[in-house]
This record gives C-alpha cells, structure tokens and sequence, in this order.
C-alpha cells in the first residue's frame, strides 16, 4: 500500500494534522509527518516533494496557515495529488488568508483543498486516492459511509421517539 505524507509548515499545526494522522490511521494506511516550511525549508521541502512518488508515497496532504505556499510548493515539484489544508492563522483567525493562497493555483498546478483545518478530510481524500487502485481500502470507506450514515439516522428515529 502507498503511504501518505502529511507535511506541516509549523509544529503548531500539529493538533489538527494530528486528526489526519489518525483517520489514516483508523483505515490502516501508513504515513510519515514531517515540518517543512515553503518559506524557511525551501530546499527540504523541495527535495521531500521530488523524491516523495520514489519513497512510496501516493499523495501528499500539506498544511499551512497566512501565506500557505507549502501545498503549491509542494505540488510544483510532483505529480502526485497534493491537498491542501489551510490553517487559521493570529493575524486573521477564520483562515480565510491561508484558504486564499491555497485554493488559487495557477492553471496546470492543482492543489486539492478542503476547509479550513478539515484535516479529516484531507485524510479521507488521500483515502479515496488510494482506494482507486486497492479494493480492501475501497470496502472500508464504503464501510465507513454506511455507518456513517446508520448514525444520523439513528439520531432521526431518537428524534422522533
């Protein structure tokens, strides 16, 4: 099975990569967590991005706050799916900064981008990814939708007891 990588631009987003990290996690498929700033660690994070496809690697989720380079730096370098998780930042605190930078790619670079710190999903989609070619991660999600679903509508009938 190809692992996923989840690259953060600073330790301080570590409590919301981590809910990625363990819905991965839930659905058994391997990844590595690494700090790479587009900014500070060009060349690292250049060098992660070349190399990632060779490593194993079958997408990348990456997660940034204000500037929020890293998934399109990231993406510039590889052709594997990049996604993109913006993070709240200090300076504006809904992460409507970090949304911007990372959902206006340039045409030919795309970056898949989930809501703001929606991790989970980022998760999910790099699951979905890789379910395309493995029939066992495909029966877990669709596994996961069911109880999902099983769920709201439990919820429903408790309601309307």
């Amino acid at each position: 099975m190809k692992k996923v990588a989840i690259i953060m631009g600073s330790d301080s987003d570590l409590p919301v990569v981590r809910k990625a990290a363990d819905t991965l996690q839930s659905f058994g498929v391997p990844y590595e967590m690494h700090v790479y700033s587009a900014h500070r660690t060009p060349e690292q994070a250049r060098d992660f991005a070349v190399n990632a496809r060779s490593a194993g690697f079958g997408a990348i989720i990456a997660a940034a706050g204000m500037a929020a380079h890293l998934a399109g730096a990231l993406a510039a370098n590889t052709t594997l799916p990049v996604i993109g998780i913006p993070m709240k930042s200090t300076t504006f605190s809904n992460g409507i900064d970090a949304l911007l930078s990372t959902v206006q790619m340039p045409s030919g670079i795309p970056v898949a981008t989930v809501a703001v710190e929606g991790a989970v999903n980022a998760a999910l989609l790099s699951v979905q990814i890789l379910a395309v070619s493995d029939p066992e991660l495909a029966q877990k999600l669709d596994d996961k939708r069911k109880a999902d679903a099983e769920k709201v509508l439990a919820k429903d009938a408790a309601l309307q007891s």
